[in-house]
C-alpha cells in the first residue's frame, strides 16, 4: 500500500511489569494477521521477548519493534520493559511513539510502574490511554481498578469499553460510544448484543448508563457547543460521541480506558478498531532542534521537507552488527543514501532499511516522516541525528535515568580482561543507562547500573554476546593516607660488598599540606647533598607516596622538604639516595601521626513526602550529614534531600532506596572530597584494604 504520514501510527505499551503488555501484543500481531500463532512468554515464543535472556527470565528486558497493517494504517508497535531496572528502553519507546497505552492489571491495579509511564509520558507531551488487561484472572476487579486510575490520573480518565461481570467473571464487553455489549467465542470472534439493563460489575453496582455518563463528560469537554447539550441534558449520538472521544484524546482532555483480555482475545478487536482513530506522527506539532550555529529552529513532520531522522535505539548484534532505530522527522529518508550525522558534523551513508516484527526483519527501500525503521551498520549512535547536507539539524538528546548502583567487574578466565573492555564498549552503545570506568586507584573496572538485575543482565549479555564470562564484586573503597604532624627523619642507606659500595644520606621533613601530590622541596645548606641526587630523592619519596604506612594507600597532603645529608665521593649514587628517601619516608611517617581518610559523596535525592523521615533516619546511620530538604520543583509530592556520605556506607543504597520509596525514588551521588575516618572504624578498615590487596596479588 501506498503508505501516507496521515496513515501511521506509533503506539508504545507501558506500564508496570507483569502487567500484560507483552500478552496485549502478541494479541494485537496475532488478531491482525502479522503472527500465525499466539505465542506465550511461558513458552518463550513470544515475539516481543525474543532475546535469550528475556526467554530466559520471563520478563521483558529490551524495548521490541512490531509493525503490522491494520487496513489502510500502518501500526509500530513499541513494546517496553515495566521493570526499573531496564527504565532506559522505557524512555526510548515513549520517545518514539505517539500514542501510549498504559496497561494495568485488573487483578493488581496501579502500581510504581504506571505511575512513572504515565508521568514520563507527560513529560514527553504524549497522547495517552489505559487498557486493563488479565480480565480472564478470578480475582479481577475491573470497577476498583477504575476508580483508581480516576483517583490517581484524575477525571480525564473516562471508560469507553467496560466489561459486564456475573459472578466474578467477564460475561461480555460493553461499547460505550455504540451502547453494543460484545460476547466471544473460544476464538475470540465477536457477537454483537444489546446493553444489559442494571448491575453490570457484579459485586459494585454499576451500570452501563453510570458508565456512559463518564465518557459523555469527557466528550463534553471537547467543545463549548459539546458542553451546552451536555448540561441541557439531550444524550449524545453515537457518531458524536465516536467523534467527541477521538478529539479528546488528541487534546489531552480525555485518557480512554479499555477493556481486554490477551490470552482469549476478549477486546483486541474493538482496540484494534480505535487504533485506526489514535493520533498519528503530524499531531505533535513541530520539533524543537538546533541548527549549525545553535539556534532554535523548528521542524515538522513533514514527507516533503528534507530528511532528518533521530537515532533513538542502538543493538548490538553479534551476527547482524551494529542496528539503529530511527524514527524519521521530515522527509523520506531512502536507503544507500548520503546525510550528515548533525551530532558529530560526520558525513553517514545509510545502507539497507528495514521493518521489524520482533527479530524478524523486512529490508524496505525507503522510510516517509513519522516512520519508525532499522538500519545497520552505521555510525551513528543512539541521540544522534541524521539529515540531508542542505538543512543540518539537531534533535534534543534523550534524557536517561542515571546509573546508581555500581559493582566492580572481573574475568573468570585469565586473559580475558582485555576483552571485557571490548564487550562493555559494546553494550554501552546499546544500553545508555550503563556506564563504564577503569578506578585509577584501585585498578578495578567498574560497571555501574539501574540495579542488580541491570547488571545481572549485561553480564549475561557479555557471555552470550562477546563470549566473556566475568563475576561481579563489591568494589573496592579508594582510601588515602596523610599525616597531622610535622616530623624529621633521617634516612641512612649503607652498604659494603667488595669494590663499589652503596651510600646515601639524607634528612627530611614531612608535613601536612594541602596537595592531592606530593610537595617537594630542598633546602640542602654547604653541598651536604650534592645537587645531582635530589631527582634521586625526590624520585624515591614519588615511589613510596604510592603506599602508605597504614594500609598501604596512596599518601595525599603531603610536603617533604630535604633539609641535609652526607655523601661519598665514591660510594654514593642515584640509587642509594632512592633507597635512603624511601627509609626516611617510612620511618618518618609512622611518628607523623598518620591517619586514614576516606571518600565522602554529594548525595541528592528524590523522594515521596511520605518517606522523608524514613530516608533521613537512613542517612544518619550511614554516618550521613542532611545538608538540606525542599519541595521537588519539578514533580508534586517529592521531596529533594541533599546530603553528605561517606562512600562506604553507599554500596546498597539503590537497592534500600527503591524499597522504602517503592520504586518512585531516585539519586545521584558524586564524589566530592576525602575526610579523616572515624578512628573506631580504622582497624576494619585497614584489615579489608589488606585482604583486598592479597587478593590482588
Amino acid at each position: 500500500m501506498k503508505l501516507e504520514t496521515g496513515k501511521i501510527k506509533n503506539i508504545v505499551l507501558a506500564g508496570h511489569s507483569g502487567c500484560g503488555k507483552s500478552a496485549l501484543a502478541e494479541a494485537l500481531l496475532f488478531k491482525a494477521g502479522a503472527t500465525d500463532r499466539l505465542g506465550k512468554a511461558v513458552d518463550g515464543n513470544t515475539v516481543c521477548d525474543f532475546d535469550n535472556e528475556e526467554i530466559k527470565r520471563q520478563f521483558s528486558i529490551n524495548l521490541a519493534l512490531a509493525n503490522f497493517e491494520n487496513g489502510d494504517f500502518k501500526i509500530n508497535l513499541l513494546d517496553t520493559p515495566g521493570l526499573f531496572d531496564f527504565g532506559a528502553a522505557m524512555t526510548e519507546g515513549l520517545y518514539a511513539g505517539d500514542t501510549v497505552i498504559i496497561c494495568v492489571s485488573s487483578k493488581s491495579g496501579i502500581h510504581v510502574g504506571t505511575k512513572k509511564a504515565f508521568q514520563t509520558a507527560k513529560k514527553l507531551g504524549k497522547h495517552i490511554m489505559f487498557v486493563i488487561t488479565k480480565m480472564d484472572d478470578p480475582n479481577q476487579d475491573f470497577y476498583n481498578v477504575l476508580a483508581s486510575l480516576k483517583e490517581t490520573f484524575g477525571a480525564a480518565v473516562c471508560p469507553v469499553i467496560v466489561p459486564e461481570v456475573v459472578d466474578g467473571k467477564m460475561k461480555s464487553l460493553i461499547h460505550l460510544g455504540r451502547m453494543k455489549a460484545y460476547t466471544y467465542d473460544k476464538k475470540g470472534v465477536a457477537t454483537a448484543g444489546d446493553v444489559p439493563s442494571g448491575n453490570i460489575a457484579g459485586k459494585a453496582e454499576v451500570t452501563a448508563e453510570q458508565m456512559l455518563e463518564q465518557l459523555s463528560e469527557a466528550v463534553a469537554e471537547t467543545s463549548d457547543e459539546m458542553m451546552e447539550k451536555f448540561f441541557e441534558g439531550e444524550p449524545f449520538t453515537q457518531e458524536e460521541i465516536s467523534h467527541g472521544i477521538h478529539e479528546a484524546m488528541r487534546n489531552g482532555s480525555a485518557m480512554p480506558v479499555f477493556t481486554v483480555c490477551g490470552g482469549t482475545l476478549e477486546g483486541i478487536d474493538l482496540l484494534l478498531e480505535f487504533m485506526k482513530y489514535m493520533p498519528d506522527p503530524t499531531t505533535v506539532g513541530e520539533l524543537k532542534a538546533t541548527d549549525r550555529s545553535g539556534n532554535e529552529v523548528k521542524v515538522a513532520v513533514d514527507s516533503s521537507a528534507p530528511v532528518s531522522a533521530f537515532v533513538f535505539r542502538t543493538v548490538a548484534d553479534p551476527f547482524v552488527g551494529k542496528m539503529s532505530f530511527i524514527k524519521v522527522i521530515s522527509g523520506v529518508l531512502s536507503a544507500d543514501k548520503d546525510l550528515v550525522n548533525a551530532t558529530t558534523g560526520a558525513s553517514e551513508r545509510v545502507g539497507k532499511l528495514y521493518t521489524m516484527v520482533g527479530k524478524k526483519q523486512t529490508e524496505v527501500p525507503n522510510a516517509i516522516a513519522g516512520d519508525i525503521v532499522v538500519a545497520t551498520k552505521i555510525a551513528a549512535n543512539t541521540g544522534d541525528t541524521l539529515c540531508a547536507p542542505e538543512r543540518v539539524v539537531a534533535f534534543p538528546k534523550l534524557k536517561y535515568p542515571k546509573p546508581c548502583y555500581g559493582m566492580a567487574v572481573k574475568a573468570k578466565a585469565q586473559g580475558d580482561e582485555a576483552k571485557i573492555s571490548t564487550g562493555l564498549q559494546r553494550l554501552l552503545e546499546e544500553d545508555k543507562s550503563l556506564s563504564y570506568v577503569l578506578d585509577t586507584t584501585t585498578k578495578e573496572q567498574i560497571l555501574s547500573g539501574l540495579g542488580d538485575q541491570h547488571l545481572d543482565v549485561a553480564c549475561a549479555k557479555l557471555k552470550g554476546k562477546f563470549g566473556v564470562d566475568v563475576q561481579l564484586e563489591v568494589p573496592q573503597i579508594a582510601y588515602r593516607e596523610t599525616i597531622r604532624t610535622k616530623v624529621s627523619e633521617r634516612g641512612r642507606h649503607k652498604k659494603q660488598s667488595g669494590g663499589h659500595g652503596q651510600f646515601g644520606d639524607v634528612v627530611i621533613e614531612f608535613e601536612p599540606c594541602d596537595s592531592d601530590s606530593l610537595v617537594f622541596e630542598e633546602k640542602v645548606f654547604g653541598g651536604a647533598v650534592p645537587k645531582n641526587f635530589f631527582p634521586a630523592v625526590e624520585k624515591g619519596l614519588q615511589d613510596c607516596v604510592k603506599k602508605g604506612v597504614l594500609a598501604g594507600c596512596p599518601v595525599v597532603g603531603l610536603k617533604a622538604t630535604l633539609v641535609d645529608g652526607s655523601y661519598h665521593p665514591v660510594d654514593s649514587s642515584e640509587m642509594a639516595f632512592k633507597i635512603a628517601a624511601s627509609l626516611a619516608f617510612k620511618e618518618g611517617l609512622k611518628k607523623a601521626n598518620p591517619i586514614m581518610l576516606e571518600p565522602i559523596g554529594s548525595l541528592t535525592v528524590l523522594v515521596p513526602d511520605a518517606k522523608n523521615g524514613d530516608v533521613m533516619g537512613d542517612l544518619n546511620k550511614r554516618r550521613g550529614r542532611v545538608l538540606g530538604m525542599e519541595p521537588s520543583a519539578d514533580e508534586a509530592g517529592m521531596t529533594v534531600i541533599q546530603a553528605e556520605v561517606p562512600v562506604r556506607e553507599m554500596q546498597d543504597f539503590a537497592m534500600y532506596l527503591r524499597q522504602v520509596a517503592k520504586g518512585m525514588g531516585e539519586f545521584t551521588f558524586e564524589f566530592l572530597r576525602y575526610e579523616p575516618l572515624p578512628s573506631n572504624l580504622l582497624d576494619e578498615v585497614i584489615a579489608s584494604v589488606k585482604t583486598d590487596a592479597g587478593d590482588e596479588e
